[in-house]
């Protein structure tokens, strides 16, 4: 599993309580329907491509991957959001899944 970025091991320690509540919140929310792991970790990546979080596109082309997805099937997930946020979004998002997909050399 890849670090965890500075500022969220800093909040980890700082709001104990809230971090535990938010890691829960994502858990209930993922079992409160029919959705798979991967196609859960897709709709995330699209939602963190959409709010232009490169962090969180990072976090869930991650688990994207080890949830099974294909790069191929992330990029699309992306690429689907094209007449919703804009193609300079949708650029942006993609050059953030590819440093994810560089780095495990799936380029």
């Amino acid at each position: 599993m890849p670090k965890l970025p500075n500022q969220y091991l800093t909040n980890q320690k700082r709001y104990k309580g809230l971090m535990k509540a938010l890691e829960n919140l994502g858990k209930a929310a993922k079992a409160a329907g029919p959705l798979n792991k991967k196609t859960s970790e897709l709709v995330q990546l699209a939602a963190a491509a959409t709010v232009h979080s490169e962090g969180s596109v990072h976090s869930h082309t991650r688990r994207a991957l080890a949830a099974g997805a294909k790069p191929e099937e992330i990029r699309h997930a992306v690429v689907l959001l094209t007449s919703t946020i804009g193609f300079p979004s949708v650029s942006a998002a993609l050059t953030w899944v590819d440093d994810v997909l560089e780095k495990k050399r799936l380029l």
